[in-house]
């Protein structure tokens, strides 16, 4: 499989991009706030969600994948400590948040356990990137409402 890159310029593409990367497992050591450069990064393993339909056990898939938001004037967490680089966090989804001022907003971040990462942005400017080959997991994700 190629690796996946793609760019979110809007709310639209952004959905995209979080469906892409839901059940991705981050270390909090592996989010960068670059305050100058106006730049969030976070490197995560990804669930392969696009190779996973009609698949079994122990041939799901994970990829190292990074994830970057241009034009970040400001970075907040909630619910945990972004010091604590042990810290595992499991994003559920990625949502952007109109501000008064279009098209600046609020990204926002949502991970499993009510934690959360709130990016204050001039507009939606964020890149998806594979980072290499895949690996095998036997755990494909799953949630309570898979079983409703």
């Amino acid at each position: 499989m190629q690796l996946l890159k793609l760019i979110a310029l809007d709310k639209e593409d952004l959905s995209i991009l979080s469906a892409h990367m839901q059940d991705a497992v981050i270390k909090a050591a592996d989010l960068t706030w670059q305050a100058s450069a106006q730049r969030f990064i976070l490197v995560a393993n990804r669930f392969v969600w696009e190779a996973a339909e009609g698949r079994s056990a122990r041939q799901y898939e994970r990829r190292r994948t990074a994830l970057h938001f241009n034009r970040v004037t400001g970075v907040r967490s909630r619910g945990f400590d972004r010091r604590d680089g042990d810290k595992v966090l499991s994003l559920l989804t990625v949502n952007f948040v109109p501000g008064k001022d279009a098209p600046a907003g609020l990204v926002e971040l949502i991970f499993s356990g009510e934690m959360a990462i709130e990016l204050d942005v001039e507009c939606v400017e964020a890149q998806l990137s594979d980072l290499g080959a895949a690996w095998e997991t036997e755990f494909k994700p799953k949630h309570p409402l898979d079983d409703v």
